[in-house]
């Protein structure tokens, strides 16, 4: 799904500190890029395209799915819980796996991301790097799920490992049953 819906739109205007302005730009503007902090309703963890779509794989075909998706001049931006973004520059940091996750990059509080429009112009531009981004993952609802650190470090081991099946690493205990539409909070670092 490429467009936002209704309650997706509520959804990313939650991330605004004046969600009724970013509304009102997007009721005059649906077609424009928006610049939304990070912290409030999501965190973004961007990473480059390719290795973006194999994380993606794994959170869908091993893992519990994934919440909305975009991408953005060559990158893949991941929506995830919000406190999500500094847990994971911890954990890539402290443990082993990092050197085999390509850098990515972890916006929290305090950063703010460009996300695609709300809806795309019918002569947009498809190829990757150009215009105004897309949606992969389009928000659906006012609480969508959103994965932790955890099992985003999970599908990137997993990912960057290329692994699956039983050598595979094992998806945090708990993180596949988590409801879908539930936002927890994240661990502390």
């Amino acid at each position: 799904m490429e467009y936002v819906t209704v309650a997706g739109e509520a959804w990313l205007a939650s991330a605004s500190e004046y969600p009724r302005s970013m509304r009102a730009l997007w009721e005059a503007r649906p077609w424009a890029s928006s610049v939304l902090p990070c912290g409030r309703a999501f965190d973004v963890i961007s990473m480059p395209s390719l290795f973006g779509r194999r994380v993606l794989d794994e959170l869908w075909s091993s893992g519990p799915g994934c919440g909305p998706v975009a991408a953005f001049r060559g990158r893949t931006l991941l929506f995830v819980q919000p406190g999500a973004a500094p847990r994971l520059r911890t954990l890539l940091a402290w443990e082993e796996w990092a050197r085999d996750v390509p850098p990515l990059l972890c916006h929290g509080k305090g950063d703010a991301v460009t996300v695609p429009p709300v809806q795309r112009m019918l002569d947009a531009p498809d190829s990757p790097g150009l215009g105004a981004g897309r949606w992969i993952v389009a928000p659906d609802s006012r609480e969508p799920w959103l994965p932790g650190a955890a099992v985003v470090l999970w599908a990137c081991v997993r990912a960057a490992r290329g692994e699956t099946g039983a050598s595979a690493p094992a998806l945090p205990q708990g993180a596949a049953e988590e409801p879908a539409g539930v936002l927890h909070p994240a661990p502390s670092a």
